[in-house]
């Protein structure tokens, strides 16, 4: 089993997940819609889907669980572009607005999904 820092299974972690996003898809959608990694937004119960994104809900408080999912979608690509980050992931981790992102796992977490993700077999240590 491969010893590494934390910094480096992000790394690893991170090009398996670019290999999964485009310009439509965050990582959110992806982990949702995969049943990956951290799950995307399907852990979330809709009246915490709606306290993270609440902002999301201004215009149309009543809107249904899959429009706000879509939402939140596109504002996490928005602000991939904005931070110039390559994941949603790298987003909260600056922006920690939804998530804290990277920093919501801890290191034998990373492992897992390494693990779930390449097969490969690591430990992970600050």
């Amino acid at each position: 089993m491969d010893t590494m820092s934390r910094e480096e299974a992000i790394k690893l972690i991170r090009a398996k997940l670019m290999e999964m996003v485009d310009d439509d898809h965050s990582m959110c959608r992806v982990a949702t819609e995969k049943g990956i990694y951290c799950r995307g937004f399907r852990p979330l119960a809709d009246d915490e889907m709606k306290r993270r994104y609440e902002w999301l809900l201004h215009r149309n408080p009543n809107m249904g669980r899959a429009e706000l999912e879509d939402l939140a979608n596109r504002w996490q690509i928005a602000r991939q572009i904005v931070d110039r980050v390559p994941i949603s992931c790298d987003v909260q981790t600056i922006e920690r607005d939804t998530c804290a992102g990277w920093d919501t796992f801890d290191n034998g977490t990373l492992a897992r999904f390494f693990h779930e993700l390449t097969g490969g077999e690591i430990l992970v240590q600050n």
